[in-house]
């Protein structure tokens, strides 16, 4: 078994719409953009895990992905394992990598995600995509009566923004609705929301490898189209392509390195999501304390946070769940300023995926890039001062009341 296991090296894409590229040009920048940075061989890896969500869906590339798309660039006749996780495949498979690492299989491991979403020529199969991160059997019918709901309160909240043309994703809707409840719960309101989204826009601005790079207002964010009250457009995460590779290592594995900088991994982990009257704490909050009580720290102790906010109010709903805030104060919390950069724990320095993108297999390991950036010190003008140590939340699917999967990765400086 490994004492220590690293994330040595980690390299991303930049997310946006890539409509000339396929996923295995896609893979390829990725992969080779890591080993040239690494000066890693491709003899050296000694497995590979590989998330993609779409790829069978949209180009019928099924069962043999990680093969298909990893062959081309010499990665061959080792150990390919595929990820298919929803959202949270790419955090799954830097998990399942640490997994093997921290188990003493390897020394030396691949993780990569690599996705497109972004299919101009059929939008409606682009967004039902989504639905199949959801239990289908009853999904459709909840969507449509969340969809009546959010009209009914954006009528009575008077919202102004133009209603959203051409469809979204499934996931919106039930975002919506979780926002709508918070709201009624604990008083929160849109231009919270809209105050997360402005952040990081901010942020994203900063970013040279994020989809969206220019900044918008509080009042810009609430004057954008309504996708489902209470969120407007610019609330919500974009429709994007991308690739990104992790380099998992043991200490072993790192003397084989000229150079690594690497980052340790304090945690990382993995569970599912639960039906109502399953007697299980909702996902985050239960894997939360877990990874805090693997890492031997605590909330107080994390220097920056990558969440999955598909939306604003997925930001704020995180912020509360991983215990950066009080339960039902998310909203004020963000208001403080204390999530921005210069705040008291910046929250989703890179943009996040309203910002930064969300090709949804490649999400969560571009989470870690970002996170490991910031560790290096090499952030830019969106470096967290003095950060030494990094957690990254990466939420999948839909099942019950929350997410069907979801990794949660701690990073310290090394």
């Amino acid at each position: 078994m490994s004492d220590n296991v690293y994330v040595a090296d980690v390299v991303m894409t930049r997310f946006d719409k890539h409509p000339d590229k396929s996923i295995k040009q896609l893979t390829a920048e990725a992969v080779n953009a890591l080993l040239q940075s690494s000066g890693v061989d491709v003899k050296d890896l000694e497995a590979a895990w590989f998330s993609n969500s779409g790829w069978g869906l949209s180009q019928t590339q099924h069962c043999i992905r990680g093969q298909v798309a990893l062959a081309p660039i010499g990665i061959q006749g080792l150990p390919i394992t595929n990820v298919e996780n929803a959202c949270a495949g790419g955090s799954t498979a830097i998990h399942s990598a640490w997994t093997a690492v921290k188990a003493g299989l390897y020394d030396l491991v691949l993780a990569v995600g690599a996705e497109k979403v972004y299919f101009p020529q059929d939008r409606k199969k682009m967004f039902e995509g989504f639905m199949s991160g959801t239990d289908v059997e009853f999904a459709q019918s909840m969507i449509e009566m969340m969809k009546a709901d959010a009209k009914k309160k954006a009528e009575e909240a008077g919202a102004s923004g133009e209603e959203k043309k051409g469809g979204h994703s499934a996931f919106m809707d039930i975002y919506a609705m979780g926002a709508r409840m918070h709201m009624k719960a604990y008083g929160t309101t849109q231009r919270q929301l809209a105050v997360i989204a402005a952040k990081n826009r901010a942020n994203g601005a900063l970013n040279p490898l994020a989809q969206f790079q220019h900044e918008m207002s509080v009042e810009e964010v609430l004057a954008d189209v309504q996708v489902a009250y209470p969120l407007t457009r610019a609330m919500c995460a974009p429709i994007g392509d991308g690739a990104a590779a992790a380099l998992i290592a043991s200490e072993r594995g790192l003397k084989k390195l000229d150079g690594a900088r690497p980052a340790l991994v304090r945690a990382s982990m993995l569970a599912s999501g639960s039906l109502p009257g399953s007697g299980l704490e909702g996902i985050s909050r239960r894997l939360s304390q877990a990874a805090y009580e693997k890492s031997g720290l605590g909330p107080e102790d994390i220097d920056a946070v990558e969440v999955h906010d598909a939306t604003a109010f997925g930001e704020l709903l995180q912020c509360e769940d991983l215990g950066l805030c009080p339960v039902g104060e998310g909203g004020p919390y963000a208001e403080s300023g204390a999530t921005s950069l210069g705040g008291k724990q910046p929250v989703n320095p890179s943009g996040g995926l309203e910002c930064r993108g969300h090709p949804i297999g490649a999400s969560g390991i571009a989470q870690v890039y970002e996170l490991v950036t910031q560790l290096r010190g090499e952030a830019g003008r969106r470096q967290v001062e003095g950060a030494r140590v990094a957690m990254a939340e990466n939420g999948g699917g839909f099942i019950g009341v929350g997410e069907a999967a979801m990794c949660i990765h701690i990073l310290e400086k090394v």
